[in-house]
């Protein structure tokens, strides 16, 4: 078995195990999954994706055929997201996923990556299981939109085990609780406390740029500078500040 970054040549074959991936994994009409395909992999995307440096396609190749990719990105600096993972309903159970992943995840890391997440629908119990026995925590979720519908997408997170990460400002140390996440319009808000057993409210670290989300606009909400990410609270509260 080989893993590999990904060829032109190879991208027929991406679509292809994307398909089978997707129609064993999820109960989606057969139109939203051509769709799907249509959207993220078509010939003109895949190109793109391979070119990208900021974007990591990594396949798995087994007795000449291909069985499986990964779908990865650095976002902000610090950050690898797994956005997909496919893995050939026909290999599936052969250990191959977890091999897939760890590769994606040191190369991730290779690439600066400190933090990594993964994403998987909510509606394929075996892909959350699948991050939760690879060590993640669920941290939130977010939707995704597929031909139209909007799904339900969880996010994970390796948070180190207790997930709660001492950071150094200005004003002294900050903790920011990784197990404890918002919805954000781009990515999950995590909560930043002035102790590291909680209580106060310090702020907020948007997890796609990995860096404090202090800032409110006149509306209440609590925005992202960097990206623009933003959370939308249910009350006033000036903790939040």
């Amino acid at each position: 078995m080989e893993i590999r970054e990904p060829t032109l040549r190879d991208r027929p074959a991406i679509r292809d195990v994307a398909r089978r991936s997707l129609q064993t994994s999820y109960p989606l009409e057969p139109k939203a999954i051509i769709g799907a395909i249509e959207e993220w992999y078509d010939e003109t995307r895949l190109r793109e994706l391979i070119d990208d440096d900021e974007k990591l396609l990594l396949v798995v190749e087994k007795d000449g055929q291909m069985v499986a990719f990964s779908d990865s990105i650095l976002s902000g600096e610090q950050t690898g997201e797994v956005l997909w993972l496919h893995v050939d309903p026909d290999y599936r159970g052969a250990d191959i996923g977890e091999q897939l992943f760890e590769a994606t995840r040191e190369e991730l890391a290779d690439r600066g990556a400190t933090n990594l997440q993964g994403r998987v629908l909510a509606e394929n119990p075996d892909g959350n299981d699948f991050y939760r026995g690879q060590g993640l925590t669920k941290i939130g979720e977010e939707s995704v939109t597929i031909d139209g519908t909007t799904y339900v997408e969880n996010v994970y997170a390796d948070t180190g085990g207790e997930g709660i990460e001492a950071v150094e400002t200005d004003e002294g140390t900050v903790y920011v609780d990784h197990q404890s996440a918002e919805t954000g319009s781009i990515a999950p808000f995590h909560v930043v406390y002035t102790e590291d057993g909680g209580g106060e409210i310090y702020g907020y670290w948007c997890s796609r740029c990995d860096v404090f989300a202090n800032a409110m606009d006149a509306m209440g909400r609590i925005q992202c500078d960097e990206c623009g990410n933003q959370r939308s609270p249910t009350r006033w509260d000036a903790a939040y500040l």
